[in-house]
């Protein structure tokens, strides 16, 4: 290995890994050190139960990937490198206690038939929403994927202006501050759609009443309808692997095992990293921390960037609520409660009111064990077999929220305050509500591995207390905000120095955004 290089990455996030490959492709000398034994960060795909069952560690939809633009400039190169997508016509679903259900899906007859059931003036509306989203998703998808930079921005609000008027404009304002509940409930009737789709929210740290999550529940709900979901083929991982391939072919390293100590900073420019074994190397043109904002602030620079305001912004950042992750490898798919049609989607939500979703959320910030945790149940052998042997099935829970710090049970029933202790009993609980949906899931079970909040966190110090998002999202650590005003666009006030990953802008989600905008800025394209 060189001892110098143009950009050096820290962290093998697949938001590095796009800036590295970018950066490789016009020709920079790049090294990406990460301090796991595999790349990746939250996307990798592992036999965590028993061989020849494949269960992605976190992450496990590519939609916002196979979207990118990093992925329209390169898709023929991932795909040469391996990358290979499995297509979910059948989306998300929800199930509730009544023994009802509700899925969106690609086939919008069939949508609108099921929403129909509940109420024929939500199907009219949903119809409407579907037409008029390709127009929508213009607007969105380009204020998304735009630079925080006011030049950006002023040119984003001028074609809005222009394509919208003054009103169009206002409303879309008032849509992007509204919360989950509040569009919800102002643009359709049925509480059983209203938790279908606010469940989303829950997966970007909003619950019903938080200002800012109507935009993520209606995207989620088009886009899906619109394109359907996307997940890799034979594993999330295989996304990593194709982009690790992209970067080697270009010249660029990716070496794993190897952990940045801290940031070389001479004269206020960053000008290499030290590795954890004592290592110094070069930077001759960037470093580029794709890490948490406290490893940034009171890691990698010892505890001041010499800005006290950015210093106090990154201490101040906030990170979301925990996860708890259930992996299962099981005999057959579970048998739900509400229709054997349930089995074909992608995901399905254990989130039976907005009410529910609002107590659990307040419950696990306030440090208590929800009593009823929101529970995504994905079902990626139902899209993709290949993820386990013939006529078997894993199953990918994800239980949403769960303290990082418990203070105690919101139930009344577990003791103890440690999630070394915890997590059997939690998982039990979780398992129990899984039940209730579909009898007979338990005695399904091959083997399981439950990965809680601090083990995320063990694994990928990004997940600060199982925080999968690596920071809310909520209006006021977004856009502009994230992660902290004025220093949206990547920059550092240490030259050289450049921040990525779901804590920047555009925040969490396998999308590639922030690594991609960095990179193109970097290149100059």
């Amino acid at each position: 290995m060189d001892n110098s290089y143009d950009a050096i990455l820290i962290g093998a996030g697949h938001n590095s890994l796009a800036c590295a490959a970018h950066l490789a492709r016009r020709g920079w000398r790049v090294a990406v050190f990460e301090q796991a034994a595999v790349p990746g960060g939250a996307v990798k795909t592992l036999e965590l139960t028993v061989p020849g069952f494949w269960h992605d560690w976190a992450a496990m939809n590519l939609s916002l990937f196979a979207g990118s633009g990093f992925y329209k400039a390169y898709g023929p190169e991932l795909t040469a490198q391996g990358l290979e997508f499995a297509q979910a016509a059948h989306c998300f679903a929800s199930v509730f206690p009544d023994g009802r259900w509700l899925g969106v899906g690609t086939d919008l007859a069939a949508t609108v038939a099921r929403i129909a059931a509940f109420s024929r003036e939500d199907a009219a509306t949903w119809r409407q929403l579907a037409a008029g989203f390709p127009a929508e998703a213009e607007t969105l998808f380009a204020l998304l994927g735009s630079s925080m930079k006011k030049r950006a921005l002023a040119f984003f609000m001028f074609k809005t202006l222009r394509r919208r008027g003054l009103g169009g404009t206002l409303a879309l304002l008032r849509f992007l501050l509204s919360s989950p509940r509040g569009w919800l409930t102002r643009t359709f009737r049925s509480e059983h759609l209203h938790a279908t789709l606010a469940a989303w929210g829950m997966h970007l740290d909003f619950a019903p009443d938080i200002a800012g999550g109507a935009l993520f529940a209606y995207l989620e709900a088009m886009a899906n309808q619109s394109f359907g979901m996307v997940l890799g083929k034979g594993g999330a991982a295989g996304m990593i692997r194709a982009m690790v391939g992209m970067i080697e072919a270009a010249g660029g390293v990716v070496v794993c095992d190897c952990p940045a100590a801290s940031v070389i900073r001479e004269g206020g420019r960053a000008t290499g990293v030290v590795l954890a074994d004592g290592r110094r190397v070069a930077a001759l043109k960037a470093v580029i921390a794709n890490v948490a904002p406290g490893a940034l602030l009171d890691g990698l620079l010892g505890g001041s960037s010499s800005d006290a305001a950015y210093d106090a912004g990154l201490r101040g950042f906030e990170h979301a609520p925990g996860t708890m992750m259930i992996h299962l490898a099981l005999e057959s798919l579970p048998d739900w409660t509400a229709g054997a049609e349930v089995q074909k989607f992608a995901y399905v939500h254990l989130a039976p009111s907005l009410n529910q979703m609002a107590r659990t959320y307040a419950q696990a910030k306030a440090g208590l064990l929800p009593d009823e945790p929101v529970i995504v149940v994905g079902q990626p052998t139902a899209i993709d077999p290949s993820r386990a042997p013939p006529g078997k099935h894993v199953l990918w829970v994800q239980v949403r929220m769960v303290p990082a710090v418990i203070r105690g049970d919101a139930a009344g029933v577990i003791a103890a305050t440690d999630w070394a202790s915890v997590t059997a009993d939690y998982a039990a609980r979780v398992l129990d509500i899984l039940e209730r949906y579909a009898p007979g899931t338990r005695g399904k079970i091959i083997a399981q591995t439950v990965v809680g909040p601090l083990d995320l966190q063990a694994d990928n110090p990004n997940l600060v207390g199982g925080d999968q998002l690596c920071g809310s999202h909520h209006l006021s650590q977004h856009f502009l905000f994230r992660p902290v005003q004025g220093y949206a666009t990547g920059r550092t006030p240490v030259r050289s120095l450049y921040h990525i990953g779901a804590a920047t802008w555009p925040g969490a989600g396998v999308g590639a955004g922030s690594g991609y905008l960095l990179g193109q800025q970097l290149a100059g394209n």
